[in-house]
């Protein structure tokens, strides 16, 4: 299956346009016309979406890669993106199919219910929307989040999270997991280098926090005189202890050259480890190191003794001290997350996945 499927979240204007309420963009759009996106299409007097049913392709990763560290840690996770993205990053990290202008690249065909049972198949305890943002397919990442809660798979977003009112309360609602890009913390940062704003995506994580049940982390890729000062890692970690609490996990990641930044050098480690002392100081109570071999950067620390519960590197599990119900086996305190008995670590492998062969 693959083409056009009714859009939702769009409305007419008095001008003979129809606006797009997806997102804050708020595209208005005559006939024939595309969103910024490129995927959200006028088709008539509506809205359709190009890409239902069509992926840039499926793999089978460590649920540490999205990245999640307290959503069932060591999980096999089936991961699939579309097409295009609603922000327009200069450091884009997977601008070939973000960034995509030919439908071409979409060459897995999948309806929801066969992604579910895809990922049953291959024992994934999860499926992510991921490689590109899933708020611009969200009909077609709300339909398969169903298909898999109906066979007892988890469903994860991996989202700059920039999304319109409405919209977002329906998203959250079908997922069990998300990990938010908080790209920045000045709105300066957003509109130079994303194309967009910065208030909205903190509006989403106030919402994941107070009204959903959905699990979520956030990340920060970390560019070198961009968004890595110490002040800026400082408001930011204070904001999120204020206004979402000490238990949501960050993620500070290592920025490499690519897309329309290969002038800047990689993030350096010395940066890594410096901003996660200050985020810690601040008091969040979990934050992580990413794209870097690190591993007390990546290891969940006991919030009660204090002792390593989840050693990793990078995206390998190597030490696991969690009960079945995300208990310290040393002093019992309770880690924030969502955990199950622990069977060993599917490990730092990436294995395609062809739906064909999934049928």
């Amino acid at each position: 299956m693959s083409g056009n499927h009714p859009g939702r979240w769009w409305h007419r204007l008095d001008d003979g346009r129809i606006q797009c309420d997806l997102c804050p963009r708020d595209c208005r759009l005559h006939e024939g016309q595309r969103g910024a996106c490129f995927v959200r299409q006028r088709e008539g007097d509506a809205m359709v979406l190009t890409t239902y049913g069509r992926s840039s392709g499926f793999c089978v990763d460590p649920i540490e890669k999205k990245p999640l560290n307290h959503f069932y840690p060591g999980s096999s996770v089936l991961s699939f993106g579309t097409a295009g993205c609603n922000l327009a990053c200069k450091f884009c990290q997977n601008w070939d199919i973000s960034k995509s202008r030919e439908m071409d690249t979409l060459m897995d065909a999948a309806s929801p219910a066969r992604i579910a049972e895809a990922a049953r198949r291959a024992g994934s305890r999860s499926v992510a929307f991921t490689y590109n943002d899933p708020v611009i397919f969200a009909e077609y990442a709300i339909d398969t989040a169903q298909a898999c809660r109906e066979r007892g798979i988890a469903t994860v977003a991996v989202t700059a999270g920039y999304i319109g009112t409405g919209a977002r309360r329906e998203f959250f609602a079908s997922m069990d997991a998300a990990n938010v890009d908080l790209k920045g913390f000045t709105d300066e940062f957003y509109v130079k280098l994303c194309g967009a704003h910065l208030n909205p995506v903190l509006d989403t994580l106030v919402h994941l926090k107070h009204e959903t049940d959905c699990w979520f982390e956030i990340t920060t890729l970390l560019i070198p005189g961009k968004n890595d000062s110490p002040a800026e890692i400082e408001a930011m970690s204070r904001w999120i202890v204020r206004e979402l609490g000490p238990d949501v996990p960050l993620h500070l990641t290592a920025f490499h050259p690519d897309y329309r930044m290969t002038d800047l050098a990689a993030t350096p480690p010395a940066t890594l480890k410096r901003s996660r002392e200050i985020a810690l100081a601040e008091g969040i109570r979990y934050v992580y190191t990413g794209n870097v071999h690190d591993r007390t950067g990546g290891t969940t620390f006991c919030p009660g003794c204090a002792k390593p519960l989840v050693v990793r590197d990078w995206h390998a599990i190597l030490d696991y001290h969690l009960t079945d119900a995300g208990r310290c086996r040393h002093c019992d305190a309770v880690l924030p997350g969502r955990f199950e008995r622990f069977d060993g670590a599917f490990g730092p492998r990436r294995v395609p996945v062809r739906l064909h062969a999934a049928a």
